[in-house]
């Protein structure tokens, strides 16, 4: 029951920062005048945006979902 538990709840976390990734790249990618200096800087955001929620991603399945290794 304990990691039918703990994988539920990884899930849901999986599925709160995809939301919250999704949120923050589509506020970057608002409404504005399209110069390349304005497209570079969003794009950098943007993956730095992606690159923050593939390490939390990452962290949660190699710490709360970690399947031991069976000998």
């Amino acid at each position: 029951m304990d990691k039918k538990i703990k994988t539920i709840s990884a899930y849901i976390l999986v599925l709160l920062v995809l939301f919250t990734t999704t949120i923050a790249v589509l506020e970057i990618w608002g409404i504005h005048l399209f110069d390349i200096k304005a497209i570079f800087w969003r794009l950098m955001q943007s993956l730095l945006v992606i690159f923050c929620s593939s390490a939390v991603l990452l962290f949660i399945f190699a710490v709360i979902l970690k399947e031991k290794k069976t000998e």
